[in-house]
């Protein structure tokens, strides 16, 4: 009867202390971490093309990140400057928005032809990845045309092959950038 009691005893005891690991674990491990996503930066800027290039841009980061259970996407109709980035606006977007991340996006269309508004599909999806402090973390971009030279398709497609190019390669960054840093995405 005793050796009974003391194995049930030890084993209790070591069950409690499992458990007790992975419940620390599991809530530091499975935070879910919310991006924010400013709408992309559209060059040429010419109005036509902007509602267009939105939907195709937050289409293609929801999908992706539809993969992640971890990850929420969250969207303004904010512009930001792509090569301007204020510190202090970015902060005070993600506070507003509780918000882990931010991303500025730029989408560059190539022009070909003679004409004033002649494009190709060809794009360069351009992000930057800030902390919610505004600091900057990284930065990707993604040549659709020098990537896998698409010749053709449409363009809605190339800046969905372009967005999805560019979110791999922030995440492959911050996984280079993370012993050090400690950003997790």
């Amino acid at each position: 009867m005793r050796k009974i009691l003391t194995f049930s005893t030890v084993f209790t005891f070591l069950l409690i202390g499992i458990a007790s690991v992975k419940a620390q674990r599991n809530a530091s491990e499975d935070k879910i971490k919310k991006v924010l996503y400013f709408n992309p930066e559209v060059e040429p800027d010419l109005e036509e093309i902007k509602e267009p290039t939105n939907h195709a841009f937050f289409s293609a980061v929801s999908d992706h990140l539809s993969r992640y259970k971890r990850n929420k996407m969250l969207r303004t109709e904010t512009q930001v400057p792509f090569d301007s980035v204020d510190k202090q606006t970015i902060a005070d977007y993600c506070i507003n928005n509780d918000a882990d991340f931010a991303i500025v996006p730029k989408v560059r269309y190539f022009k070909v032809g003679l004409g004033k508004y002649v494009f190709s599909n060809q794009v360069v999806v351009s992000m930057k990845l800030f902390d919610a402090e505004g600091n900057f973390i990284t930065e990707s971009d993604y040549d659709t045309y020098r990537k896998n030279m698409r010749l053709l398709g449409s363009a809605e497609n190339s800046i969905k092959i372009g967005t999805n190019g560019a979110i791999k390669g922030i995440l492959k960054e911050l996984r280079r950038l993370k012993p050090s840093t400690e950003a997790g995405f």
